[in-house]
């Protein structure tokens, strides 16, 4: 198996809704944020790629997709490294919404200390690599005109550097039908898998209490 898409929007820009609609598409599993923070080893590969030591085929065994970050901090990476993979830009409505959209959720959460207690070391240093991940993107969780200048520039840089033939670009209201264009399958009867409200993402990434 090696990866038939590579999402390369920024995290809340619907990847989760992608995630969901590409695994029902392909019939194989789509990589996000989600697989990372429930794997430990998945946070010491995206460390290890973090820190200049990427393994692209173990971080993607198994998969068919991805989507989200941390993927979208190596878009570059990946871009190359999958040649006949889609191209897949997820966007917002503007960047403003982007920006309130992740304030709101990851980055707010990505903003609050870890404990230091010694079961929460691998969580402390995962969630200390992440920021450095979304830099990549020139994004400042702790700063919205930087990240929000960062957003347009990615959508400048992946539009300027992917080849309009690979290229698909998405927002949330598109729903099925560029999805299954790109890859080549019929629409589906029911309903695009809209998720991913603040509250739903804010209890996936809240780190698991040690004591209970």
């Amino acid at each position: 198996m090696t990866l038939r898409v590579v999402g390369v929007g920024l995290g809340r820009t619907g990847t989760h809704s992608l995630k969901i609609a590409l695994e029902q598409l392909l019939g194989a599993p789509c990589h996000h944020m989600i697989e990372v923070m429930n794997s430990p080893e998945q946070m010491r590969l995206w460390t290890a790629a973090a820190n200049g030591s990427p393994d692209w085929p173990t971080t993607f065994d198994g998969y068919v997709a991805t989507v989200d970050w941390p993927g979208a901090g190596f878009w570059r990476e990946l871009v190359a490294q999958y040649p006949d993979a889609v191209v897949l830009l997820s966007k917002r409505s503007s960047p403003g919404a982007w920006w309130k959209s992740a304030d709101e959720t990851i980055f707010e959460l990505l903003r609050r200390p870890m404990p230091d207690a010694p079961e929460m070391a691998e969580w402390k240093t995962w969630f200390e690599t992440v920021p450095r991940i979304l830099a990549r993107n020139g994004v400042d969780v702790a700063d919205g005109a930087v990240s929000k200048a960062a957003y347009e520039r990615h959508l400048h840089d992946v539009r300027a550097e992917v080849p309009s033939e690979r290229l698909v670009e998405w927002t949330p209201g598109d729903g099925w039908a560029p999805l299954c264009e790109a890859v080549g399958v019929a629409e589906p009867d029911e309903p695009f898998p809209h998720v991913n409200t603040t509250e739903e993402f804010r209890a996936m990434l809240v780190p698991p209490d040690p004591s209970t």
